[in-house]
């Protein structure tokens, strides 16, 4: 069957112009289902792991794609960020949002044919979890991208003056930052506890309100890649604008929602963009987590995808019980 998956892997999105009749009987459909199923329960765990992809040359060269558009997003990100706040904008915030809606709808256009297009570390897992792409190819993908946004926040580093990169801490993740006070300098920003709750809750609704329909075939197939593409810039735009105005916080620079983004930066700058770091990779793995036992929950005919999402999390422990390697 031919895949209309947005952000899956790079053969899903090579073969979604395939051209097949659809079986239109119920008996033949349930025919299907059964030989799918039968297909599933027989695969190993290597299977299910994938991993064939670490030696698949193709998913290396697609790892590329995954390079090159998050060093591209961590610089066009960061710039967007630093640009905007220099800026004498009564709302920055609002700009900044608007600017990084487009720029993700671009990039993620660009890299879809190559690798199905993720550039972002919470993408890769959310699929490798709800049983999109294996294991492996996430984590060789999410190895990628954490090495594009090095590379991106060097090249930003380049560009700007040390002046800059010091006051916009170079555009990177921060949760506090050291700012001169009446009796010396005092430390401003928002507390660890909330910024958490903000990583868990933003990354949960990014991935229900836009990722979604990227997951789910029918929506994709019938919104067009465009227009899925477009939706998930918007949310995230949404989310950023929402993160950084509810709290009102200096210090603060809104929710990540991109683990590696955040990783370049302080890789680059280090410094304070350390402090609080791993709030920038626990919450979003528990957003994804908790994502993925959404649909679980929900009825299986309300979230429908190609290929039996054969790397499905659930999938991977049940073979793993059986020691099916």
């Amino acid at each position: 069957m031919a895949s209309h998956n947005v952000l899956g892997d790079e053969e899903s999105q090579l073969s979604g112009g395939t051209n097949r009749v659809q079986p239109y009987s119920t008996t033949a459909k349930k025919a299907i289902d059964d030989d799918e199923e039968k297909k599933q329960t027989s695969l190993s765990l290597s299977q299910r792991l994938g991993i064939p992809d670490f030696f698949s040359l193709d998913v290396w060269r697609a790892s590329m794609g995954e390079l090159l558009g998050s060093a591209v997003l961590v610089f066009m990100l960061d710039t967007i960020v630093i640009s905007t706040f220099e800026s004498d904008t009564k709302m920055p915030n609002l700009i900044m949002s608007i600017l990084i809606a487009v720029v993700v709808t671009i990039l993620l256009l660009a890299v879809v044919p190559v690798s199905g297009g993720h550039i972002n570390p919470v993408i890769s897992f959310s699929a490798a979890l709800v049983g999109i792409i294996s294991m492996t190819r996430a984590i060789i993908y999410i190895l990628a991208q954490c090495l594009g946004a090095v590379l991106g926040a060097l090249a930003l580093k380049a560009v700007v003056s040390s002046t800059i990169a010091q006051t916009f801490s170079l555009g990177g993740c921060t949760i506090t930052v050291i700012a001169p006070g009446p009796n010396g300098p005092i430390t401003v920003g928002l507390e660890t506890a909330q910024a958490l709750w903000l990583e868990i809750f933003c990354t949960f609704v990014f991935l229900f309100a836009s990722i979604w329909m990227a997951y789910d075939h029918r929506q994709a197939k019938a919104l067009g890649h465009v227009t899925v593409l477009s939706i998930v810039g918007l949310v995230l735009g949404l989310l950023v604008f929402i993160s950084t105005t509810v709290t009102a916080k200096k210090g603060y620079a809104g929710a990540g929602m991109n683990p590696a983004r955040c990783f370049g930066a302080a890789i680059v700058r280090g410094g304070h963009l350390w402090d609080g770091h791993w709030i920038f990779w626990v919450g979003p793995t528990i957003g994804c987590v908790a994502f993925y036992v959404y649909t679980k929950i929900i009825p299986l005919k309300h979230f429908q995808g190609e290929y039996g999402f054969k790397h499905d999390f659930l999938g991977v422990v049940r073979a793993l019980s059986r020691s099916d390697v």
